[in-house]
């Protein structure tokens, strides 16, 4: 399968999601078990670009632990509304890890508490979504 089909294949799997993928990042997932974490965050302020801004900062240290395969980062996309789409949330993050053992690793890092510590104060609720590749 060339690079664009298996982008395409990529995407259709992971629900639209691999769209922020880099094709190495698409590529990455396509050839080797894995794991999808995805993030969720609702602000206590919901709205505050300073504190969306501040959390979007804090989750780009993340991007310095050696497990995370490939991060991305947004908020809400301006799409169609749908029943199944929901949209409620401030900001979400998706990382991919090759294994739930690297998955354990970044959730212990220094790095993932110092981010914890330093931006809980931020959020009012957080829903995360792990998904083993297959």
């Amino acid at each position: 399968m060339d690079a664009s089909r298996r982008d395409v294949a990529a995407m259709i799997a992971l629900g639209g999601s691999a769209m922020a993928l880099s094709a190495a990042g698409a590529e990455a997932a396509a050839t080797r078990p894995g794991l999808v974490h995805h993030v969720f965050f609702w602000l206590k302020r919901p709205g505050s670009p300073e504190d969306r801004d501040q959390l979007m900062a804090g989750l780009r240290t993340l991007s310095a632990i050696p497990v995370i395969r490939n991060l991305q980062i947004g908020i809400p996309a301006d799409t169609e509304a749908r029943d199944v789409v929901d949209g409620s949330y401030d900001v979400s993050e998706l990382m991919f890890f090759d294994s739930v053992e690297d998955q354990k690793v970044y959730q212990d890092h220094p790095i993932h508490q110092a981010f914890v510590k330093a931006c809980s104060h931020l959020w009012a609720r957080v829903v995360v979504y792990d998904m083993a590749l297959r």
